[in-house]
């Protein structure tokens, strides 16, 4: 790993990132790891890179809003949906106490289980699986990152699955997305809208 680039990376984030615990997540974590070997000399770039199964690895800006809205603690039990190559998933669990994070396509979830077991980040537990569906046999979690876009709104399964005081965050919308953020209370859900973003969309049913 290059720690000067992924620190450099890290900083170039922080004119929109104000969580420290983020940027130090960002600044520790070797995003060429997550990227075909044919984009890794892109690695560190601020942009969006395929990976396999027609699935993208997010912008580190957009990945880093997210897990800063998120309010993340470390004790929290979070949900990632949509492992795709597992950068999230490692990042979520720099910032929490335990990670599962759930996807339908069998080679990327093995492929995101083999790189995060190499940097020897133990708190992650992988599923394969509908993400639309959620993990309601582990749930309530504290926190859910939703790394697809889920139509008009976030879905209700996984809304359910947030403890109370617990925090959402997915890509909403199909022509134009915003990430929103749930929040859950005793009274029921509070939804934000944030910025404009861009996602593949979170696709029904367990892949191959």
């Amino acid at each position: 790993m290059s720690t000067s680039e992924a620190a450099a990376l890290a900083e170039r984030l922080r004119p929109a990132v104000a969580d420290e615990r983020v940027l130090a997540a960002i600044a520790s974590v070797p995003r060429e790891r997550f990227v075909p070997e044919s984009e890794r000399h892109r690695a560190y770039e601020n942009v969006a890179l395929p990976i396999s199964c027609g699935q993208t690895i997010s912008q580190p800006l957009v990945v880093a809003r997210m897990l800063e809205v998120l309010d993340l603690r470390p004790s929290d039990r979070v949900l990632d949906v949509g492992t795709g190559s597992g950068y999230h998933a490692a990042l979520l669990a720099k910032l929490a106490a335990h990670v599962w994070t759930i996807e339908r396509h069998v080679e990327l979830s093995a492929r995101a289980q083999s790189t995060i077991e190499e940097l020897a980040i133990g708190n992650v537990t992988f599923r394969v699986g509908d993400g639309w569906e959620g993990l309601p046999d582990e749930a309530p979690f504290d926190a859910i990152n939703v790394a697809a876009a889920t139509g008009d709104s976030p879905p209700v399964a996984l809304e359910e699955q947030l403890a109370v005081g617990g925090r959402l965050v997915a890509p909403v919308g199909a022509a134009e997305q915003h990430l929103i953020r749930t929040r859950r209370s005793a009274e029921g859900f509070q939804r934000a809208r944030l910025e404009a973003v861009r996602f593949v969309p979170l696709v029904r049913g367990r892949g191959s």
